[in-house]
């Protein structure tokens, strides 16, 4: 069977990668691409490196027949996603790569996000869409919520420790360094190559970043009680990837077999030998996760450091990933891609 997919926000790198993504996909057909400002023009056009692909033209999504669309991936802004899909038909898959759906407390939101939610009925509704531990939940969803980029990153490396209570849940530190396609594809001074090359800085310091939201909704939910992890992230001068390097306190060793047995299974999160760093290099372009475990020098002390290419298992991997649970494909299909390197 041939699922019809249509991708809203098309003309941006979520977009792009979801696009790269499914032209490989056996039992999925790229029906509608839709991307208002740029309607009428070609893929070619806007990612001259998808030239080689027969894809539909761009158009406004009120020329979409959504009534021919099996699931369409969601990758606006946040805000402009909530007021689309709220439009959108009851019975549609959806999976929305924005922010809009993944703090289930509106009050939450408006904290974070700085304006009130306007899809409540479908926020009420939508699946947190970390794969790995909600893939029961997945399945049967109508909506998926995909999580921040450093969120997934953040939650790989620490939802096993502290759902097995292995490490002191009052003293987590994340040092987390994410490329610059993080940010997205809007023109942004701070992004422009002269202020980014060659540099290499901290930004939203002391609590500030909207990603803690997520962390701070799933980290309690598992513990059962509040959970604040420390959280510093970096921009680098890279166009893929994360690395998040995290300071527990516990013993390495619990850890790190802690860590083994939670990934044993999972066809996507990797986990080095013990004492091995990873690196996003060997991530990129993949929907890989690599996380390494070492002991610090301090007693009682473990690094974890976790690695993924931001574009694709932070965001269009995952998306992909839960939309085959959504249609009933094998989780793995057209996500087996070996990393690129060098």
């Amino acid at each position: 069977m041939t699922h019809k997919i249509a991708i809203l926000g098309a003309s941006g790198y979520t977009g792009a990668e979801l696009v790269r993504l499914i032209s490989e996909h056996p039992n999925m057909q790229i029906t509608a691409l839709a991307a208002e400002r740029k309607a009428g023009q070609s893929m070619a056009q806007v990612f001259p490196h998808l030239r080689h692909l027969d894809l539909p033209v761009l158009c406004k999504i009120s020329e979409i027949d959504f009534g021919q669309i099996d699931l369409c991936f969601c990758a606006l802004p946040h805000k402009t996603s909530q007021e689309v899909i709220r439009e959108l038909p009851k019975t549609l898959k959806i999976v929305d790569l924005s922010a809009d759906f993944r703090l289930r407390d509106p009050a939450e939101y408006e904290k974070w996000y700085g304006n009130p939610h306007v899809a409540l009925e479908q926020q009420a509704e939508a699946v947190y869409g970390l794969t790995e531990f909600y893939r029961e939940e997945i399945r049967t969803a109508r909506l998926v919520a995909g999580t921040g980029c450093n969120a997934a990153t953040g939650q790989y490396v620490l939802r096993p420790l502290i759902a097995a209570g292995v490490i002191d849940l009052d003293d987590i530190i994340l040092d987390l360094k994410c490329a610059v396609s993080g940010a997205g594809r809007s023109l942004k001074e701070n992004l422009l190559h002269a202020e980014l090359s060659e540099g290499y800085n901290a930004y939203a310091i002391g609590g500030t970043h909207r990603h803690l939201g997520e962390f701070d909704q799933e980290f309690s939910k598992i513990a059962g009680r509040p959970v604040q992890v420390q959280f510093t992230p970096h921009l680098i001068p890279a166009n893929r990837g994360i690395l998040a390097t995290t300071y527990v306190h516990g013993d390495p060793q619990s850890v790190y077999e802690t860590l083994c047995r939670a990934y044993e299974n999972e066809p996507f999160i990797k986990m080095l030998p013990f004492g091995e760093a990873p690196s996003t290099h060997h991530v990129r372009g993949s929907n890989f996760c690599h996380i390494g475990v070492t002991a610090d020098r301090i007693e009682r002390r473990a690094i974890v450091i976790g690695a993924l290419d931001n574009l694709t298992k932070g965001s269009s991997g995952q998306a992909l990933q839960n939309a085959n649970l959504m249609l009933g494909e094998n989780e793995t299909t057209g996500l087996m891609m070996a990393p690129l390197f060098p």
